[in-house]
């Protein structure tokens, strides 16, 4: 595909042959993947039933610092699929009962992704999501119209100093809150199915992270101000479980977000009239860190 050959697929804009070498996402031209199976721990509205299809993709455009998915973000674990393989897969989750199809982290395989669901689509019968780091083109938004349903972006940080210090994108919100618009121009408001299951539509996850909650509040107040109260849903993590650190410079965020913290930015959310979802502290814990067994593929 002619897009891996000069690589610009998100705001790195690497320019480099996939076919030949790696991206900063650490892969190449070929799908990398670690785990296809049906989770049941997503927001309610898209696992209500048997859980979310969801296929982890090996690589990542950000590369936090924080990130609880390392194996398959920075290390790289994972097994090479076809074009075909992975058409395969997403028929395979549907038919143990997928509520829908989540692709998480997949930016970087896009053009793959679009030939899979072509081989496929009058086959698909329930929604395709899009999860991913935020970290996008809205070039590239633009081109998955009519194949996804809905997008689950995160917005991480409103602060360039913080993303270029835990993520190496001091351009991050940028580029992220225009994919964000991007995203909820091209699927539209929230739509259910009798089940109250979403079937289109923008879920917009913040994780909220220790010793930042005025930058998350900056977030919380750009969504009041650039998005109608009912064309998205917002889902305000809870989950930050903190890595042991040898890099000292990273010690204001080792520990795990307090309580003040966490409902200060919840409480915040809901004085601008913002609707979405909450978590318990006690989803801050490695235990819902997937196991990357290459299951499913």
């Amino acid at each position: 595909m002619e897009i891996y050959e000069n690589c610009r697929l998100c705001p790195r804009q690497c320019n480099i042959n996939r076919y030949k070498s790696k991206g900063f996402c650490g892969t190449d031209a070929e799908i990398l993947c670690a785990k296809a199976s049906l989770h049941q721990w997503e927001e309610p509205c898209i696992s209500y039933r048997n859980g979310a299809g969801t296929v982890f993709f090996s690589g990542c455009n950000l590369h936090c610092c924080y990130c609880q998915n390392n194996r398959i973000s920075n290390e790289l674990f994972g097994k090479k699929l076809s074009i075909a393989e992975l058409s395969d897969i997403f028929l395979s989750l549907q038919d143990k009962g997928a509520d829908n199809i989540e692709l998480i982290t997949p930016t970087h395989f896009v053009p793959s992704i679009i030939k899979a669901l072509d081989h496929i689509k009058h086959k698909l019968e329930i929604p395709v999501i899009y999860n991913s780091g935020g970290y996008e083109l809205t070039e590239t938004i633009d081109s998955l119209n009519g194949y996804i349903d809905i997008y689950i972006p995160d917005i991480k940080y409103f602060s360039s100093e913080l993303s270029a210090r835990y993520s190496n994108a001091p351009d991050y919100f940028k580029y992220t809150s225009s994919a964000v618009l991007s995203m909820i121009k091209q699927v539209g408001k929230p739509v259910y199915n009798e089940h109250g299951g979403l079937i289109k539509g923008v879920i917009i996850r913040h994780m909220v992270l220790p010793s930042h909650r005025h930058d998350s509040m900056k977030i919380i107040e750009w969504i009041a101000e650039n998005i109608q109260f009912d064309s998205v849903l917002v889902s305000i993590m809870n989950q930050y479980t903190p890595f042991d650190f040898t890099d000292k410079k990273f010690s204001e965020i080792k520990r795990r977000v307090t309580k003040m913290e966490y409902n200060s930015i919840v409480k915040h959310a809901l004085n601008l009239g913002i609707n979405g979802f909450t978590q318990q502290s006690s989803s801050s814990s490695e235990k819902y860190v997937p196991d990357f067994d290459l299951s499913g593929l």
